[in-house]
């Protein structure tokens, strides 16, 4: 007997002999479906790996990327510069959040003053999100400390993490945007009926409406700005990529490269998953489930 059949007889309902075979022959259905997955995930990436292990280039490939010792040895120097992405995700995050916020109420707002503001976030949403992330990086990190400017920074944290602020704050806005645009029109009419100004309609009303149905594609940012982060190897600071590539290079060997990949998965891997569990609840709540 099923558990869906034991539960309703607790509750002093007998399942017709007819319903107890169908929840069977569901049940048999279920195994049947889990067993061939099983086995042509397992025939597949057997498949994959027979391949790779047959390959012609596979001592020399495993030499390259695999070995042991070299991914001791480059252990803690990539951990040293990983420390170095961690703290400018760290801080990027919050300031892309915040300031794609305002650039997104700023190109819906309707306001005759506000214009000129209107007019600056469209182009900067259109420059910055039409120019590689690289570019911005290299033209913001090298080019600013040449123009000495007095009062700007030209620390290379700080010059990477405006750079990566910029060009995701562009890519935040849009899906922020996207949101604000996914509220339904009577909401705002629901906000004017009760006395709320646009202004305050749009952030206490509409935005934190917003929020929530932009929270996946968000979040798929975010992992994607960790990532990212190892653009600012371009720069010369010392970050896992560039102590990655730096061991490369002195000891002939590219399993450091391996170990950088790994502690960028440690990040991404549960923010992927975590978007998959936001996208899922976002999906069952709108279904009424």
């Amino acid at each position: 007997m099923s558990t869906e059949a034991v539960a309703d007889a607790d509750r002093g309902w007998t399942p017709s002999p007819h319903q107890l075979q169908r929840a069977r022959i569901a049940a048999s259905m279920r195994r049947r479906r889990a067993v061939l997955a099983t086995v042509v995930t397992i025939v597949v990436l057997g498949a994959v790996l027979a391949v790779f292990l047959t390959s012609p280039g596979w001592p020399a490939f495993r030499d390259y990327f695999l070995s042991w010792s070299d991914f001791k040895g480059a252990f803690p120097s990539v951990s040293r510069g990983f420390w170095f992405n961690i703290r400018v995700f760290l801080v990027a995050e919050p300031c892309v959040l915040v300031f794609a916020s305002l650039v997104a109420v700023c190109r819906q707002s309707r306001s005759p003053w506000l214009a000129p503001l209107r007019l600056v976030s469209v182009v900067y949403t259109d420059l910055f999100r039409g120019i590689p992330s690289i570019v911005v990086v290299v033209i913001i990190g090298v080019g600013t400390p040449a123009l000495q400017l007095n009062g700007v920074p030209t620390s290379l944290f700080w010059l990477g993490t405006i750079s990566l602020i910029l060009c995701y704050g562009a890519y935040v806005a849009e899906v922020l945007r996207a949101g604000i645009l996914a509220v339904h029109p009577t909401q705002w009419s629901s906000a004017e009926a009760l006395g709320l100004s646009r202004t305050q309609a749009m952030w206490r009303v509409i935005f934190p409406q917003a929020v929530r149905r932009s929270v996946p594609p968000l979040m798929n940012d975010l992992v994607s700005l960790q990532k990212d982060t190892a653009l600012l190897s371009t720069l010369g600071v010392w970050e896992a990529l560039r102590a990655a590539s730096d061991w490369q290079g002195y000891h002939f060997n590219g399993t450091s490269l391996l170990v950088t990949a790994l502690y960028f998965l440690v990040i991404a891997v549960p923010l992927t998953r975590l978007t998959d569990w936001l996208m899922l609840r976002q999906i069952r709540r709108e279904q009424g489930r």
